[in-house]
């Protein structure tokens, strides 16, 4: 099998690469911690997460999940909460700095 391709002039970089996408709940492993940024859900969906403890600047960690991969485990504020994968990408996170200091050779 043998793939061409018209290539007479090379497209131009962007002179800006885009932003990446936001991670979100789906994109933690099993462990994983990350702060949550932000919930884009409906009002009534996004008061119910609240009210369980899914507050902006939480710490949230990805736990375990069904044999077919939803719905998902995340421990927040000591609780266990399962959620679908539909909802789980609505609620974007960063990830958790480790604190951890990175030593030097001959520092």
């Amino acid at each position: 099998m043998q793939l061409s391709v018209n290539c007479d002039q090379p497209e131009p970089l962007p002179a800006t690469l885009p932003a990446a996408l936001p991670a979100t709940l789906v994109d933690l492993r099993h462990g994983d911690a990350a702060i949550l940024d932000g919930i884009d859900l409906p009002p009534d969906d996004a008061r119910r997460l609240m009210e369980l403890g899914f507050l902006p600047g939480m710490q949230i960690t990805a736990g375990r999940s069904a044999p077919g991969g939803d719905p998902r485990v995340f421990q927040v504020d000591g609780s266990e909460i399962a959620l679908r994968r539909e909802t789980a990408r609505r609620l974007t996170v960063h990830r958790k700095k480790t604190g951890k200091l990175e030593r030097t050779p001959g520092a």
